[in-house]
């Protein structure tokens, strides 16, 4: 394992996801979790800081998990990893929140859609950056 390209490339997959979830969160979806403000905790911004540790780990293992698997197939092999992990993660959480908190299906299935397409971009970027 390159040890460079690994730190690189977990640190690019942090910076992607958490720039992503700020447009996601922050933008796209944000008059419907302002509409949702009852069903939130109140002290949540004071908890941030786990939603940030918990993002660096799933990039360190994203990152790690593609390496020891990967064919060096580029790009395309970058689409199907990220694919594969956001349906694992993504098709699951989303979905299961839903059962667990009061929120539409649709804001459910976006989700997991929104999801969907960060760990593509992320498997795209582990690709090219950790390339041969």
């Amino acid at each position: 394992m390159n040890i460079k390209r690994f730190a690189i490339s977990s640190v690019v997959v942090f910076l992607l996801i958490m720039g992503m979830d700020q447009i996601i969160h922050g933008i796209i979806l944000g008059e419907i979790y302002r509409s949702l403000s009852s069903i939130w905790r109140p002290d949540m911004m004071d908890f941030m800081w786990i939603m940030l540790a918990t993002s660096a780990v799933l990039s360190i293992g994203f990152v790690y998990i593609f390496i020891k698997g990967r064919e060096n197939k580029g790009i395309a092999e970058g689409v199907r990893y990220g694919a594969v992990m956001g349906l694992l993660f993504c098709g699951t959480g989303s979905f299961n929140q839903y059962v667990i908190y009061p929120v539409t299906l649709s804001l459910a299935v976006q989700w997991f859609v929104f999801g969907l397409i960060e760990f593509i971009i992320a498997g795209i970027a582990v690709s090219i950056i950790y390339k041969d």
